[in-house]
């Protein structure tokens, strides 16, 4: 008899690159009304006539720029993070990838568990900064499945890491020698963004979020919540783990859409900035994500960089995601072994 289970849960990733399954993912995707936060009928007339027509071919290009041998680099990521994280726990640990939108799902994920006859399982959203539209989607669709089911277990969640000293370690030791080999002039730290109004839904006072510069500063009880104030906090943490010199580091926000405002600054438009001011040599972090995607290998490695370039600049250089990396194996296995000891969530109380 397995002792627990381990669920690492990811965002997701096409089946392929074809335009087909490209078309498929958005769909299921962009369907979740916490990525697309608006009202039902505008959501589904936004998808179906504007977006699902013509983005799945372009994303579809995209992809086949990331996809290897091995299929999309989030997923095979993923795979080998679970046999590593798998080897460090033991036999007698269940532990199993799952994708939000796509497969591997978290149905097949928890079914397993259930053919093992584990009643106590760890759910590690791979999501180190809170988002409504990530963690908290992820999270909400384990709830939906397990209530369906007449024997609920144990659930002991994970909750966002974007400041443990395991993670911001695990992120150094892969960033360190790239910095030493490249000494750049700039390191840029490029978190995923979301519109504005989702840190304002988010944070813990009304009133906080944007009303001054310096809001993001430091975390306290108004905005806890808050997905950028977390961004800045990792960041905060990862120039102290890497001794970077003042003003060498800037966080950014990238891969922003629509026409409603996004948090900022803005990754490409802040690189055309430094290109003008001069500078030649950047690093590029992306710290909300741990595995390399399309959002890092494409639009940081390939499209952000040319940008730079375009804009008068010598070279723009990835460090890579954590993936796999002993460091971030390790800290896996010691967050969610964490977790197991922590209360189980109340939603068992609920159902």
């Amino acid at each position: 008899m397995k002792s627990w289970g381990l669920v690492l849960l990811n965002l997701g990733t096409p089946d392929s690159a074809s335009t087909a399954d490209v078309r498929r993912y958005l769909r299921e995707f962009l369907s979740d009304p916490r990525v697309i936060d608006i009202n039902p009928l505008g959501r589904r007339l936004l998808l179906e006539l504007v977006i699902l027509p013509f983005r799945p071919r372009v994303s579809a290009q995209a992809y086949a720029k990331v996809f290897t041998e091995r299929g999309s680099p989030l997923l095979f990521h993923g795979e080998d993070l679970a046999a590593k994280v798998r080897a460090r726990l033991g036999e007698d640990v269940v532990v199993a990838l799952a994708m939000r939108y796509g497969r591997p799902s978290i149905e097949a994920a928890l079914a397993e568990m259930r053919r093992e006859g584990i009643d106590r399982i760890v759910v590690f959203p791979l999501f180190p900064q809170y988002a409504s539209a990530a963690w908290g989607s992820a999270v909400e669709k384990v709830y939906d499945v397990l209530r369906g089911a007449w024997n609920v277990p144990a659930v002991h969640v994970v909750p966002p890491f974007y400041e443990e000293p395991a993670f911001l370690r695990a992120m150094a030791a892969v960033a360190r020698p790239v910095l030493r080999d490249m000494r750049p002039d700039r390191v840029l730290l490029s978190f995923h963004g979301v519109p504005q109004r989702h840190c304002t839904r988010s944070a813990d006072a009304p009133g906080h979020c944007f009303a001054r510069a310096d809001c993001c500063d430091a975390i306290g009880p108004a905005n806890r919540n808050c997905y950028r104030a977390q961004c800045f906090a990792t960041a905060r943490g990862l120039v102290r783990e890497l001794g970077l010199g003042e003003g060498l580091a800037q966080v950014t926000f990238q891969s922003r859409m629509g026409r409603t405002p996004w948090i900022g600054p803005y990754t490409d438009v802040r690189l055309k900035e430094l290109a003008a001011e001069g500078v030649k040599r950047i690093a590029i972090m992306s710290p909300a994500f741990v595995a390399d995607c399309l959002e890092t290998l494409e639009e940081l490695a390939i499209r952000n960089a040319a940008t730079f370039r375009e804009a008068g600049g010598e070279e723009l250089r990835l460090v890579p995601s954590l993936n796999a990396s002993d460091a971030w194996a390790y800290a896996v296995a010691q967050l969610g072994t964490r977790a197991l000891s922590a209360a189980p969530s109340p939603y068992n109380r609920l159902v």
